[in-house]
C-alpha cells in the first residue's frame, strides 16, 4: 500500500521525538511505500485533490541505552511527482499547529479526496471542528471548571474565586503562551491584555490542578481506544509538563477514571472521525484533546518495549479494506 504524509520540512523532523517519523518508519518496515508531501504543494485539478509527493526511504532510529538515535541523514527523499491523492491508499495530515487559514485551506482541498479510494487520517472534517482547547468543553463531566473569554472582567472574577488559574491561547501548542494566574498578581492585567490581544481575542482559563506537579499525562487514542499513555512531569522551576518545555517523561499506566474519559469522548471522535487523538489528563480531569499532530508514540515505545506505530498502520490497513469492500 502507498502512505502519504503531509507534513512539515523533513529537515525540521526530530526522528527520535516525532511521532510522525515514528508512522513513516512502522509504513516502511511493514513493507509499505512512504510518500510525503507539504500543505502547500496541495491542489484541486478536475475536481480532485493533487500533490506533489515524493518517495521516501528511511533509516529507523535504534535504541542505544535509553534513548532513541538516529542516523544522519536518516532519510532519502526522491523527485515529487504531481499526482493525485487517490493514487494512495491513505493520507496522513501531520502539520503542526498553528491552525491558521493556510491550514484550513489544506483541510477544504483533502475533502476532494474520495473516501471510497483513501482514508485520510484525521478527517478533513473533524480537524476543521475540533479546535483542540474548545473540543473539551463538549464533555463537562470530564473536564475542571473552565471559561472561555476575552474579556478581562470575567477573567478576574474567575481568578478572584478560584485564587488560581491557567490561561492558555486557543490555538497554541506544545505549552506555547499558557500562563499561570493567580490573585495578587501584579502582571495579572499585563497577562490577560497580552493573551487577548487588548479584549479582542477569547482564551481559555481552567481551575488550576495541584496535581500538575505530579505530571501532565498524554493519552493516545486509536479509533476511540486507548492503547498507550506517558506522563510529562515538569522540572526545576516550570509549571509545565510539555516535552517542549523541558517536561521529563516517565512510564504510565491508564487509570480507571481516565478509562472512564476515553469512553466519553469515543463515540463523539469517531463521529468525526477523529480516528488518531492524543488526549491530556491531569489529576483525572480532561484538559486537551489533540487530533492536529499527536506525539507521544516515541516515547510510549520506548518506555512500554512497544511499536504503536505498526498498530496504527495495522488499523489503517484494515480500515482500508473495510472502506473498498
Amino acid at each position: 500500500m502507498k502512505f502519504a504524509f503531509i507534513l512539515d520540512p523533513l529537515a525540521s523532523l526530530d526522528p527520535g521525538h516525532d511521532t510522525t517519523v515514528a508512522f513513516m518508519e512502522a509504513v516502511q518496515h511493514l513493507g509499505h511505500e512512504v510518500w510525503t508531501t507539504q500543505a502547500n504543494q496541495l491542489g484541486v485539478v478536475d475536481g480532485v485533490a493533487h500533490s506533489w509527493l515524493s518517495p521516501v526511504t528511511l533509516t529507523p532510529v535504534e535504541n542505544h541505552d535509553g534513548h532513541w538515535q538516529a542516523a544522519n541523514p536518516w532519510y532519502e527523499v526522491e523527485a515529487p511527482i504531481w499526482q493525485p491523492l487517490e493514487a494512495m491508499d491513505a493520507v496522513l495530515m501531520r502539520t503542526d499547529p498553528p491552525v491558521n487559514v493556510p491550514y484550513l485551506y489544506a483541510t477544504y482541498i483533502l475533502d476532494y479526496v474520495n473516501p471510497e479510494k483513501t482514508l485520510v487520517l484525521n478527517h478533513p472534517r473533524g480537524l476543521r471542528a475540533a479546535n483542540e482547547k474548545m473540543y473539551a468543553l463538549q464533555f463537562p463531566e470530564a473536564i475542571p471548571e473552565t471559561i472561555v473569554t476575552q474579556d478581562k472582567r470575567v477573567i478576574r472574577e474567575f481568578v478572584q474565586r478560584r485564587q488560581k488559574a491557567i490561561l492558555k491561547p486557543l490555538g497554541g501548542k506544545a505549552g506555547e503562551g499558557i500562563f499561570m494566574i493567580q490573585v495578587g498578581d501584579f502582571n495579572l492585567n499585563s497577562l490577560v491584555e497580552l493573551s487577548t490581544l487588548n479584549g479582542q481575542v477569547p482564551v481559555m482559563v481552567q481551575q488550576y490542578l495541584p496535581e500538575a506537579k505530579d505530571g501532565d499525562k498524554r493519552i493516545i487514542l486509536l479509533d476511540g481506544d486507548p492503547i498507550g499513555a506517558v506522563n510529562r512531569i515538569p522540572t526545576g522551576e516550570e509549571f509545565r509538563g510539555n516535552m517542549a518545555v523541558g517536561g521529563r517523561v516517565a512510564k504510565a499506566e491508564i487509570t480507571e477514571r481516565e478509562q472512564d474519559i476515553c469512553r466519553q469522548v469515543a463515540p463523539k471522535l469517531r463521529q468525526d472521525g477523529l480516528y488518531f487523538v492524543g488526549i491530556d489528563v491531569i489529576g483525572g480531569y480532561l484538559t486537551e484533546i489533540n487530533v492536529t499532530s499527536p506525539t507521544g508514540v516515541r516515547e510510549i515505545d520506548l518506555l512500554d518495549d512497544v511499536r504503536l506505530g505498526e498498530t496504527v498502520v495495522n488499523w489503517m490497513c484494515d480500515r482500508i479494506q473495510q472502506l473498498r469492500c
